[in-house]
C-alpha cells in the first residue's frame, strides 16, 4: 500500500503562487506515474496535471496550461505542482494520485493510490 501525503496548500491572493508537494511512502516512487486532481465544492473531481513514470512526459488541463508545472524528484520520493498566476476559479481541494508505471493519464480511475488532499483558496 502506497501512502501519499500532500502539503503546501493555503490562502493566496489572485495572481500569487503556491507549490504543492506530494510525498510518497516506500521505495518504488521512481516507477510511479503521478497526477494532481482537484475538486471544488459542488463540482466533480477534475484532472489538473500528470507526469509519466519516466518523468519525460507531462499533461495539463487546458485551463492551467502555462500557469501550472508538474515535476518530480525521485531522490525525495516527491511530486510537485507549481502553481503561478492563480485565479479564484483555481480554489479547490487538490489531491495527488499515483499508479505503477504508465503515462500521464487524465482519467482518475487509472490511478491506484490517492492522498487526502490539501485546500487551496485564491481570493480575488
Amino acid at each position: 500500500q502506497v501512502q501519499l501525503v500532500e502539503s503546501g496548500g493555503g490562502l493566496v491572493q489572485a495572481g500569487g503562487s503556491l507549490r504543492l508537494s506530494c510525498a510518497a511512502s516506500g521505495r518504488a516512487f521512481s516507477t510511479y506515474a503521478m497526477a494532481w486532481f482537484r475538486q471544488a465544492p459542488g463540482t466533480e473531481r477534475e484532472f489538473v496535471a500528470a507526469i509519466n513514470w519516466r518523468g519525460d512526459s507531462t499533461n495539463y488541463q487546458d485551463s492551467v496550461q502555462g500557469r501550472f508545472t508538474i515535476s518530480r524528484d525521485n531522490a525525495k520520493s516527491t511530486a510537485y505542482l507549481q502553481m503561478n498566476s492563480l485565479k479564484p476559479e483555481d480554489t479547490a481541494v487538490y489531491s495527488c494520485a499515483a499508479r505503477s508505471y504508465g503515462s500521464a493519464y487524465e482519467r482518475p480511475g487509472l490511478y491506484n493510490w490517492w492522498g487526502q488532499g490539501t485546500q487551496v483558496t485564491v481570493s480575488s
